[in-house]
């Protein structure tokens, strides 16, 4: 599990990539990304979300992604990633 907190922007998406990079190693075992503290997220962190799903899912993996305020939920829905990710 992961849990994400702050601003997941250009800025911090370098560091951030690097510290979930570990999460590809699922081997079929689910991913949880905690969200309850992620106040924002760019296009750079849900490109970051969406690398992690892409080497998950072919190992059997799941992809979930919990907690998340009003702001994430719109952008996951705009984004069309509610549809590609569980969401608790």
């Amino acid at each position: 599990m992961a849990i994400l907190e702050g601003r997941l922007d250009t800025s911090a998406s370098l560091e951030a990539q690097k510290d979930l990079a570990p999460l590809k190693d699922c081997d079929g075992r689910d991913v949880v990304l905690d969200c309850t503290g992620l106040e924002y997220i760019a296009s750079s962190g849900l490109r970051i979300f969406l690398g992690i799903l892409q080497v998950a899912k072919p190992k059997g993996s799941r992809v979930i992604i919990k907690g998340g305020n009003d702001y994430l939920r719109e952008v996951f829905t705009m984004t069309g990633f509610y549809k590609l990710f569980e969401i608790e």
